[in-house]
Parts: C-alpha cells; structure tokens; sequence
C-alpha cells in the first residue's frame, strides 16, 4: 500500500490517549456490515477509517458480518463484501459472523430474564409503537411487562423452539419507558422469524434485534473502538447497557463519526437494490451505481479511493461532498499512469487524396507525455482514417478553429490536412469527407512554416479496431424534483452508448487496462462485456474539471 501521512481527527485523538494513559494494550476495530446488498463508497470510508487506525498503531481489525436478518442477507453479500475489502488493499486480522454467537446472545438474554432485565410480549408491533409515547410525553407500560421471572423463561425457550408463528411475541428489554431517549423504552431484543439463515441454516428460528446483537459481538471479540455514524448516536446508551446487563468482561467503547454523503449519489442500500430489482442498472457493478463494485467496474482505482477518503478526513458533523473531489483524485492518479492514445467515439471517414495508395507509415509518439519512463508507441498512419463527426462542420461558426471546406487543420501525432471536398448520401448528410495533407509538416520534423490553430485526433481506418463505449452521467440529480417515487427520479440521460474505433495497438488489450483517450478523457476496459470480439470502454472521468481542492 502507498505510503502516507496520518492525519489528526478526533477519534486518532482518542485512540492515542487511550493507548498512552493505558486504558487500552491493543487497538481493535472492526468493519460490521450487513450482508444485504453491496457495498458502496459511503462503506469505504468506514473500511479505511477501521482499517487504517488498526494498522497505524500495530493493532487488529476484523471483519464482521451483522448477519442477524436471515430474510434480507444472502452469502452472495458475503462474498461481495469480502472481495471489495480486499480490493480496497485490506486484509482483516480476523472474519466473523454474529451468527456465530447466536447461543451465547441466547444465554446472555436468558440472563436478562433472570435479573428482571427482560420480558416476553404479546402485542402486536402497531400496539407497541403506540404505548413508546411522544417527544413530550412518556410511554406506557406493557400489560405483560410485569411477568415473572418463571414465566418469561419458560415463555421464552418456547419461542426459541418454534412455538409461535412471527410476530406474535417478542423479547423486551426492561429499562424505562419514561426516558427521554426512545432506545431506552424497553426496546425489543429478539423477534421471531421462521426463516432459512445463509450460515446457520433452519437451526433458529429466533433472531436478535442489532441493538442486542452489536454490542455483544463487540465485546466478545475484543474490540476496543467501535466505530459507527452518527445515526447510531442516539444508541449508545442502550449499547453501554447491554454490556453492562449481560455482564461482559470486555467493554468495548462506541464512537460516532459523519458518514460519507456524495452530491449526485445514492447512498441508501434500500435504494440500490430497488435499483437492481427493477431492472433500472445492469446489476450491483452497474457502472453507474455507487458501489465498490461498480467504481471497480467503471475503472476507479482503491488508491484514488483510499486518498479520497483520507481527504475527505472525519468529523463530528454531516455535510455533503461535491462528487467532484473523488473524480479529482482518480485524475490524479491515472495521469501518470493511464497510456495515452486516440479512441474515435463517432467516427467520421477522411480520404487522404494525395496520400500514396497502399502506403503505410509508422508515426512516433511518446506514451505518456508526463512520464517520460513508459516509453513511446508507433500509430500506423495511411491514406484513410478516422475522426470525430463533431470535429467537421460544413457550415462552421466563428471561431471554429477544426476540420471545415477550405480549412487546414493538425492531425495529432501526424501532418497538416486541408478539406476540399464533402460526400453526402441521398438524404444530404455527410458521410466522408476528402482531404489532402502536406508531407512537409510531419510531427517532430521541426517544421516552422505556417501555423493552424486546431488540433484533432484521428484513428488509422484499415487497422482500426471496432469498440463500445459508455458514457455516464449520474443515476439521481441532485436538486430534482422529488414527488412521486423515488424511481420517477432517474436520469434518462445517464448512459450513452457510441460505436466507434480505437488504435491497433489495442487490439490485446485486458479487462480493467486504463487509457487517457485524447481530448474524451479516462477510460477502463469493462471486465464484465469485454469478450475477444469486442472491446467495450467505460469512461471513468472526462479529462478535466473546475474542482480545486481547498487550500489548507
């Protein structure tokens, strides 16, 4: 992993007073998610926040799957998740599921039961929401809150051993139903649900509540620091008294840091998956979605996101971050990087009228003009090629300095040409135009006569090969309309599909491999739709934007 500097933020804050008064030996985190969808970048921060604190102070930080919802989790979530941790250039200390504590969370709450801490109810959710209370006011007793121990535990193993249908009891904590903090008004602990588990089977058929489950799991593997967003604020209380109740001998400590929130970004799972589920994406890799998987698909790399995330650095409070920040550090990254080359994305066929028929010549040039160290590469050049459709106007404007009649232009890497004449089909729209060139004016030649004032780019017609590419705009814009559904919100315009040509020397070229196309921007090699008889390109980032990094 690269090399860098750590910066100060409030939790570092804590973890070196922590280790420097002795409060803690070893720093252990964790990255807990549910495996019930996919991750996305909001997810990456978390990951590098926990994985990157461990590893700065020699500790260990695990990965743990809160898999406690058997209805919505799914071992292909498992995977997923697994496989996006590691490709962000982490490996966890250890790996393990809440699944794995289901007994000993069963005989901590049995626990409860003994003290009076907890009590088996029969209403029904609607009934129980009711009875919580207001801001302003206190809830209400339970009719069934005041069971006896005897009753609760027997009441208790029954559901555990499949007795009743969902829903028609719960497990509830007994705390106070008069606290103004609604986590603490005798929230439920385990609820019923005869549902196939991915790691524990058909073996339960009961499952505890996250506020139960979290805690616990903390303080069985030891974690010393255990990071949440701030959402989870609210909860800390009832955390500390599940640890405290159920009598751990490790107690873990919750902190609350401002998850990651994107201009133009989606970062509701719930929302993803509707995504996927109703066909809008081509999957949870869909280029588009915000996903690990699918910045990995589109061609972001897990250094521009690991910089990305230090930048953006950990707060106390929400805000927003302009999407452009992140495409700001993949620039940064692939620029020294990424091949240069030319990509034609709406071809337009020129015929070099004076070039000699049946000749081919090798043009030199440099690979990546801001790394010299990657070399130079040869372009075939011959009597036809290709250029952009937008790079030709027949009735140009002002100051149109490109391809037009009369008009001499650059071609990049090669000679001058000058338009002479247009083809056009029946209906009047250009399909070829014809040039000629000045063999004088070869790139590198030190020719000083005259000058043009435009530059265009151009792919060899007769080695061309034939590609796809996906240009993307964002799946939700911010500052739309939002009445009716969230997916009434799409936008239509966010994938464009253009058939066009790429330079030979691409013909070999592997999934994931990234260029700098001339003038359109970073590119990627789609892993999933590239096949040996067509090469499909998403663009990653176009080449430049008015974000600037604030000044420190």
């Amino acid at each position: 992993m690269e090399n860098k500097v750590a910066s100060s933020n409030f939790i570092r804050n804590i973890v070196v007073d922590d280790l420097q008064e002795g409060k803690v030996k070893e720093i252990i985190t964790r990255f807990p998610p549910e495996p019930n969808g996919y991750l996305h970048i909001g997810h990456a921060k978390a990951i590098i926040l926990n994985f990157e604190l461990a590893h700065e102070f020699s500790g260990k930080a695990n990965l743990r799957f809160d898999d406690t919802n058997p209805v919505k989790e799914d071992t292909e979530y498992v995977e997923a998740i697994k496989r996006d941790v590691q490709w962000l250039g982490f490996e966890w200390d250890g790996l393990f599921f809440a699944s794995d504590y289901f007994e000993e969370m069963y005989n901590r709450a049995v626990l409860l039961i003994k003290k009076g801490k907890a009590y088996v109810d029969d209403l029904p959710a609607e009934e129980m929401r009711k009875l919580r209370g207001t801001l302003t006011e206190p809830g209400v007793d339970s009719p069934f809150r005041n069971r006896s121990v005897e009753e609760n535990l027997d009441l208790f193993a029954q559901m555990r051993q499949g007795e009743y249908k969902d829903g028609e009891k719960v497990l509830r904590a007994k705390i106070d139903m008069s606290s103004p903090n609604f986590n603490m008004r005798d929230p439920v602990l385990y609820r019923i649900s005869h549902a196939h588990h991915h790691n524990t089977g058909d073996k339960w058929c009961i499952y505890p509540m996250y506020d139960f489950a979290h805690p616990l799991e903390d303080a069985i593997e030891g974690v010393t620091h255990s990071l949440c967003s701030l959402e989870f604020e609210d909860h800390r209380p009832l955390y500390d008294w599940v640890v405290s109740e159920c009598e751990m001998e490790h107690v873990p400590r919750q902190y609350e840091f401002a998850r990651l929130n994107l201009t133009n970004t989606v970062m509701s799972k719930r929302k993803l998956k509707l995504l996927v589920d109703e066909n809008v994406v081509d999957g949870w890799d869909d280029p588009r979605m915000p996903t690990i998987a699918g910045f990995r698909r589109r061609g972001f790399t897990p250094e521009a996101i690991r910089t990305f995330a230090r930048e953006v650095g950990v707060a106390r409070s929400n805000s927003i971050v302009d999407e452009k920040m992140l495409e700001h550090f993949i620039r940064e990254d692939l620029k020294l990087k990424a091949p240069r080359t030319m990509a034609v994305l709406n071809p337009l066929k020129v015929v070099i009228t004076n070039y000699p028929e049946g000749q081919v010549e090798m043009l030199d040039a440099e690979i990546n003009p801001e790394n010299a160290e990657m070399g130079n590469r040869e372009i075939p050049f011959s009597r036809e090629i290709y250029i952009e459709q937008d790079d030709f106007m027949e009735n140009p404007p002002n100051k149109y300095f490109r391809l037009f009649p009369g008009n001499e232009v650059r071609l990049k890497n090669a000679y001058f040409i000058k338009c002479n004449e247009v083809v056009k089909d029946a209906d009047g729209n250009v399909i070829e135009i014809h040039c000629t060139y000045d063999p004088e004016t070869k790139s590198g030649s030190g020719f000083t006569g005259r000058k043009v004032k435009g530059t265009i780019h151009w792919v060899n017609a007769s080695d061309a090969v034939p590609a796809e590419f996906r240009l993307y705009e964002p799946l939700i814009m911010d500052g739309e309309e939002t009445e009716g559904t969230f997916l009434d919100n799409i936008n239509p315009n966010s994938l464009e599909v253009l058939q066009g040509f790429v330079e030979q020397n691409m013909k070999d070229t592997q999934a994931q491999d990234k260029y700098q196309f001339f003038r359109h921007g970073y590119f990627n090699v789609d892993p999933k739709d590239t096949t040996k008889d067509k090469l499909v390109f998403n663009r990653i980032v176009s080449l430049k934007s008015s974000f600037e990094l604030p000044k420190a």
